[in-house]
């Protein structure tokens, strides 16, 4: 992706969100919730720091579900076959997000 323009390195990035939609349960829940805040955040129209608050924690949980989405795709690509080392990382990754998730939860 070295010396490609912004325009295509924008459609790469998109297509890796494409990707994450129709293959991922997941991130399509995530994506839902997030919205389902930002309805909240609409009616209830809270001060300034809780937007920027949950609007961001969203934005943290949507990535880290990109990133796990990643890593799962990566692993089993390199090594279909079960491993611990590989189930390990995959647990943290999905870890982080529901960290996030949780934080998200209690902030809101």
């Amino acid at each position: 992706m070295k010396n490609q323009s912004f325009r295509r390195r924008v459609g790469f990035a998109l297509q890796g969100v494409r990707s994450a939609w129709r293959g991922e349960a997941s991130f399509r829940q995530q994506v839902f919730l997030a919205l389902g805040v930002l309805a909240i955040l609409m009616w209830r129209q809270p001060e300034m720091i809780w937007w920027a608050l949950l609007l961001m924690n969203c934005g943290l949980v949507l990535a880290a579900e990109l990133f796990n989405t990643a890593l799962e795709n990566a692993l089993d690509h390199l090594n279909p076959e079960r491993h611990p080392a590989i189930e390990v990382a995959k647990d943290c990754a999905a870890g982080a997000v529901l960290v996030l998730s949780l934080t998200g939860f209690c902030v809101f």
